[in-house]
């Protein structure tokens, strides 16, 4: 709506006034001119409202656009009707038809004018359901039924407002097309003020619909630049938990999109937002874990609580690497981990609050403005929604960012993760694990954010590895969490110490044993990190495999193993240059089985896999010959 669009009104107002003066003076079809007349003055009746009015632009201009012309064809046909002396009338041709069809054309146009006021009237607003389309909605109705949508939002009533988010909700998700022409015909933006200003119910329309627009980075990049981001986060901040939700699958939409809008998010506050709401009731709510002060991570306190108090034998073998010392059997270690930490990070920030000198109530300032209160009285539905969809959007937010896992790994977002991993929902626990898988992913690449985010004194890393470790170890292959954690493991496979890599790989290799194809290609895959030279305990890892009774398993995967046979070949001559003089290989024959796979052309097509099998291959010929012949 805006006073632009009604600079074109002139020159329609203009030719109407031409018409009825003209008509006026009409020598030839007097009856047919003072009928053009008639009907012409009520259009410049209605154009001269229109001109008082606030009109929706984007159908303003199409409608006086075609109103223009037909008001010239009528201004010209008038001034044919004016001709004076008997040659000019005589060699003044007028078709019978001609004003039979002008008639039609100001009619239409009158219906046009006439729909261009009441769409963009609040009165009319609430009651679209009579309104009806214009006649030059004839070729493209449903572009005008999104105008009366967007209208409606920008003049009805919060009801009517939120009857058109609904429709535009059903539109978005019928077409793409519908979707982009939401988009181009300025819908954002009052989407945007009725997720502001709305009730509950229309404010979750508006953020499903945002959601659902958001199909492609283009889509995605005009949101950005309307303001969503801003508006995401204050919702995020002050929304009903129900409206919260919606808005945290709608980031994740955007993000999953356009990954470029990440960094905007962030920007926005975004990211300690939804690490909030993931850790409501999920671990003990303080303010040092709900939003870390700069230069005072998770890490940085347990370590200086530590330093501060001396530990017993049990808190020293708790502040291990979560695979270090444990037992297999315990299934409440990860509790005792979170809760000897939450402990203690109470009794730290208390002792830094004191240092301070900051007074206790400010210290929860920041919950408070973050739509925690009144929370618990939230249904268990609602709550385990909100959850879901703050760990999906924190996933996508997480992809490929290495400032974005920073920030998450700094927070409790991780002991929150090691919870729902085992207590949430399954939705909760699937987005949980892809969040984990997605972060693990950016640490094997970022070193700094593998030793900060999942150093072997981290109690959230702890509890992270523990969960993976346990689902892993379960290996229910109809479980959506299985190949996330897998990979996982894999990524993280750096931060491991020698000590551990019996305990993190024998479930790993086991997975290898006549499963599912991706579950025993995730597998290899993951082993191969282990395995491979730029793993600084690339040596045990690799005898870890072979005493966990790898090398039979990926003999068979190479033979028969189809889709996996590459992964598996990698593998297996990452052992065998790392362990040559193994016996278990000889008695496998990882020789000949490389010896076959080097006269495999297909899977010697690549020069790295090629060079990896002949180094392989030359250092079991060293060693293998020798031990074989021990065995005849």
């Amino acid at each position: 709506m805006g006073d632009g669009v009604k600079q074109i009104l002139t020159k329609p107002i203009q030719l109407a006034d031409q018409v009825t003066k003209w008509a006026d003076e009409a020598n030839s079809f007097k009856q047919e001119c003072m009928e053009l007349k008639v009907k012409t003055e009520r259009l410049v009746g209605l154009l001269r409202q229109a001109a008082r009015a606030e009109l929706y632009e984007r159908p303003a201009r199409r409608i006086m656009d075609d109103t223009e012309q037909v008001l010239d064809k009528a201004v010209s046909l008038v001034s044919r009707c004016r001709a004076r002396g008997l040659m000019k009338r005589v060699f003044t041709i007028i078709p019978a038809g001609a004003f039979r069809k002008m008639f039609i054309q100001l009619d239409n146009s009158i219906g046009d004018v006439s729909w261009l006021i009441r769409v963009s009237s609040a009165a009319a607003a609430d009651d679209f359901g009579h309104l009806g389309l214009p006649p030059i909605a004839q070729n493209e109705p449903i572009l005008f039924l999104i105008w009366e949508q967007i209208a409606t939002m920008f003049t009805g009533s919060l009801d009517a407002r939120a009857d058109a988010a609904a429709s535009l909700v059903s539109l978005a998700r019928d077409n793409d097309r519908y979707g982009k022409l939401i988009i181009e015909e300025d819908g954002v933006g009052p989407l945007l003020r009725l997720l502001k200003d709305g009730r509950v119910e229309a404010q979750e329309n508006a953020a499903l619909a945002i959601g659902l627009l958001a199909r492609d980075p283009e889509s995605v990049e005009r949101m950005v630049l309307a303001g969503v981001c801003s508006v995401f986060a204050k919702v995020l901040k002050e929304g009903a938990m129900k409206v919260q939700a919606m808005v945290a699958w709608a980031v994740s939409e955007l993000v999953a999109n356009h990954p470029k809008c990440q960094d905007v998010f962030a920007q926005n506050n975004v990211i300690r937002l939804l690490v909030t709401h993931l850790a409501f009731e999920t671990v003990q709510e303080h303010s040092k874990y709900a939003i870390p002060s700069k230069g005072m991570s998770i890490h940085s306190v347990v370590i200086a609580n530590n330093a501060a108090a001396p530990m017993d034998t049990a808190e020293k073998s708790q502040m291990q690497h979560p695979c270090g010392n444990q037992s297999r059997n315990n299934k409440n270690q990860m509790h005792n981990v979170i809760q000897s930490t939450m402990a203690k990070s109470g009794n730290t920030q208390s002792n830094f609050n004191a240092t301070a000198g900051a007074p206790k109530h400010k210290q929860n300032a920041s919950l408070n403005g973050t739509g925690i209160k009144g929370r618990e009285s939230e249904d268990p539905a609602t709550k385990a929604n909100m959850k879901a969809m703050a760990a999906r959007a924190l996933w996508h937010l997480a992809k490929g960012n290495s400032a974005i896992c920073k920030s998450i790994t700094e927070s409790k977002a991780l002991l929150c993760f090691a919870v729902l991993l085992e207590k949430g929902a399954d939705e909760v626990r699937y987005n949980s694990a892809m969040a984990l898988m997605e972060i693990c992913r950016v640490a094997e690449q970022d070193a700094d954010l593998r030793r900060s985010g999942f150093k072997p004194t981290s109690p959230a890393a702890r509890a992270v590895v523990d969960q993976l470790l346990r689902i892993v170890d379960k290996a229910e292959y109809d479980d959506d969490l299985l190949v996330p954690c897998i990979v996982a493991l894999g990524c993280l496979s750096k931060t491991f110490r020698q000590t551990e890599t019996r305990i993190i790989l024998g479930p790993l290799v086991r997975l290898l044993d006549e499963r599912e194809v991706v579950v025993m290609k995730k597998a290899t895959l993951a082993l191969t990190k282990f395995a491979c030279t730029e793993n600084h305990h690339h040596v045990d890892h690799s005898k870890a495999i072979i005493n966990a009774g790898g090398a039979k398993h990926l003999v068979q995967l190479v033979y028969f193993g189809e889709e996996i046979q590459i992964p598996a070949l990698i593998l297996l001559c990452y052992i065998a240059i790392h362990v040559p003089d193994s016996e278990a290989l000889a008695q496998a024959e990882v020789l000949t089985v490389l010896e076959w796979s080097y006269k495999q052309a297909y899977m010697v097509q690549e020069r790295t896999v090629e060079n990896l099998l002949h180094e392989a291959k030359t250092r079991l010929e060293l060693y293998q010959s020798r031990s074989s012949r021990g065995y005849h």
